[in-house]
């Protein structure tokens, strides 16, 4: 039987596996993302953080459109974890609907489970990215 952290990690790698070719091709600032993410959740609250790395996805924004695709990628990299089978917000489609409509105890469960999932996917991102996406 495999541990908690056990499993974010291989959630972690795999997530990166899959959108790997599209960060590289792309040239996307992916890893960039990933390091300041962990940072904005602290200093701002996980839904906060959230919420600007969607609004960032957004194409036609304030970034160019590879921007906007690398802050997508993360954003749905933590909605994957938090609320897949067995998450905090497991069975919710929505990462925001489940934040705001959660309880207090599951936001503190989730901000506390999206920073050891980024700890993981950081230290991933750096092992398999360079700084741009090249």
């Amino acid at each position: 039987m495999k541990t908690l952290w056990q499993l974010r990690a291989e959630n972690a790698l795999r997530w990166l596996r899959q959108n790997e070719a599209i960060i590289v091709e792309r040239g996307l600032p992916y890893l960039a993302y990933v390091e300041r993410l962990p940072a904005a959740i602290v200093t701002n609250g996980l839904g906060q953080a959230m919420a600007t790395e969607l609004a960032a996805a957004k194409p036609g924004g304030e970034g160019s459109s590879r921007e906007a695709e690398a802050h997508r990628l993360l954003y749905e990299g933590v909605q994957q974890w938090l609320c897949r089978d067995g998450g905090v917000y497991s069975a919710k489609s929505s990462l925001l609907e489940a934040i705001v409509e959660g309880s207090q105890d599951d936001y503190l469960w989730a901000q506390v489970e999206a920073l050891a999932w980024l700890e993981w996917h950081k230290k991933f991102c750096r092992a398999y990215l360079t700084k741009n996406g090249d």
